[in-house]
């Protein structure tokens, strides 16, 4: 049974972060490096790299979640690094402005366990909770707004585009029935209808992604911040990129193509032309990289 004590969570989270071996094969850090973790999360990988580092004074960790933030100050306390409660985009360009420079460059893109495993935070469809799904919990767009007050048009193709959902039309149309909605669970029961008889994955699943895409402009970000990231990065520095779903990746690997390549003004040399995941006795021992793929690149000198 899965704990949903806070503690336990965050403890969870903080000693499997997915792709953990990949991620410091291919940031190969060493000593004195700066360090820049995008999506710090709790820490996991962040405690990793800096115990090779040994360089936190010139380190910063970023994440958009209070309780996040307030995890990593509480855990980093009196070590000098740099905590940023700011989204990705926002803190990258806060940073460029600043002229800051990093050796090392990380974005793990997924939702934590924590926001998983907390139904209050409403992106489980496993576990009733508020249509919330915000990453900042200051912003005033949730879930519940978008479910109740998009037309049925706006809906289908959100649901199309993010969630590469082939039954978007009919869902769209049920929630607009149904509405007005307020819970995860009513909502997936709702979509489950477009889906009668199957089982093997929550046929809510896509829906619910494209959701969570939506509240927090997942790709919209990503496709801003891969540049500036590539500015953030100090010449030979390295940076690591793990996505979770198709459209990421996508955008992430065309970012990168577009950035490398023998071409008198390349910038990056790819380290992994094909992503990497997690081999089986990984997805044993951490369920959520199943759907993990992780890139990597080094900035030429």
């Amino acid at each position: 049974m899965k704990n949903t004590n806070t503690n336990n969570q965050n403890q969870t989270n903080q000693h499997f972060p997915v792709l953990l071996t990949a991620v410091l094969r291919y940031l190969q850090p060493k000593k004195g490096e700066s360090y820049l973790d995008l999506t710090a999360g709790y820490g996991g990988h962040a405690s990793h790299v800096l115990e090779r580092t040994l360089q936190p004074s010139t380190s910063t960790l970023v994440d958009r979640d209070h309780n996040a933030i307030a995890y990593l100050q509480e855990k980093f306390l009196g070590r000098g690094i740099q905590i940023i409660h700011q989204d990705f985009l926002g803190a990258s360009r806060e940073l460029l402005k600043a002229k800051r420079q990093f050796d090392l460059i990380l974005a793990d893109l997924g939702v934590s366990s924590p926001h998983l495993d907390n139904a209050s935070r409403g992106f489980s469809l496993k576990t009733e909770g508020p249509l919330d799904m915000r990453m900042d919990q200051t912003q005033s767009v949730t879930a519940e707004v978008i479910v109740n007050t998009y037309d049925e048009v706006e809906l289908r193709d959100l649901i199309r585009e993010y969630g590469e959902e082939p039954r978007a039309g009919k869902i769209a149309r049920l929630i607009v029935e149904h509405r007005p909605i307020a819970t995860t669970t009513e909502l997936a029961k709702i979509v489950a209808q477009a889906w009668p008889g199957h089982s093997k994955v929550h046929p809510a699943t896509r829906t619910f992604q494209a959701l969570r895409i939506a509240v927090n402009s997942e790709l919209d970000q990503i496709k801003h911040a891969v540049p500036l990231w590539v500015d953030l990065l100090a010449p030979g520095g390295r940076i690591v990129v793990i996505s979770f779903h198709s459209l990421e990746d996508r955008i992430i690997k065309r970012s990168f193509n577009e950035l490398a390549g023998d071409r008198y003004d390349a910038v990056l040399t790819l380290y992994t032309k094909q992503p990497v995941m997690a081999d089986s006795d990984e997805i044993v021992f951490n369920p959520r990289t199943r759907s993990a793929k992780l890139r990597a690149a080094v900035k030429q000198k």
